[in-house]
């Protein structure tokens, strides 16, 4: 099956009030229009203005490959503030990914990375910090050059700080790169899931972000179902979607 975004449906609302919304971005979605995809027709931005018939603003972004909750203010002055949650460290950010090779129990990986702009030049190092945890390991039998098997890992990543590609370039750095991640992951492992799994999605899923709510000053928890792909992957590797 390959990755096919289908944003004839509705696009999937998680939470809603009078001054912020979030829904469950799709793998293959981007954001907001950008330079360096010009193949794509729609974006997030566009789609969920047209669903709600108001202006909406992201106020933090999602990798075009990544899935999961992403959130939206209703109107400038909460997009500032919510931008300056996140630029602060304050709002709890939780993904799942699946990797290769079997991950330590529990790891902090610290590791700075270079200001990376999207165009392809890098900049000044910036701290960066992931905390990681394993949920859970397989061995499968699908061979992969000299092994008979091959080994993943599901893992529960909590960066600290919000670098771009991040979670993707730390999980590299540690020899376990995500699954269907490109130009970060094992081009090799990509080729296996493409050719035995019909599957080209990165396997890396935005699960749950947590905030103080600035008008009501609730603690706010919004968690993401997962989409379809990383269910499947997870039955199909892991022997539940769960």
């Amino acid at each position: 099956m390959n990755q096919v975004l289908n944003t004839t449906q509705p696009l999937s609302i998680l939470y809603q009030d009078t001054e912020l919304v979030a829904i469950n971005k799709p793998h293959g979605l981007l954001v907001h229009r950008s330079m360096i995809a010009s193949d794509a027709s729609e974006f997030a931005v566009q789609l969920l203005r047209d669903q709600l018939g108001q202006r909406v603003y992201p106020v933090h972004r999602l990798d075009r490959k990544t899935a999961g909750v992403l959130l939206f203010a209703l109107s400038e002055s909460m997009n500032s503030i919510m931008q300056q949650q996140f630029m602060d460290g304050v709002v709890h950010k939780t993904y799942l990914a699946i990797v290769r090779g079997y991950t330590l129990d529990e790891l902090t990986i610290d590791y700075p990375l270079r200001k990376d702009d999207g165009s392809g030049q890098l900049g000044v190092l910036q701290d960066a910090v992931t905390h990681l945890k394993t949920i859970q390991r397989t061995e499968v039998p699908l061979p992969f050059g000299k092994h008979a098997t091959s080994r993943y890992s599901l893992v529960e990543l909590t960066p600290t700080t919000g670098r771009m590609h991040q979670l993707r370039r730390h999980m590299a750095h540690i020899l376990h790169p995500i699954i269907g991640d490109r130009p970060h992951g094992c081009n090799k492992q990509n080729k296996l899931f493409k050719e035995h799994f019909e599957m080209n999605t990165m396997l890396l899923h935005a699960q749950q972000i947590q905030f103080t709510h600035p008008v009501s000053e609730e603690i706010i928890t919004i968690t993401a179902p997962f989409q379809a792909e990383f269910g499947r992957m997870l039955g199909e590797l892991f022997g539940s979607k769960t």
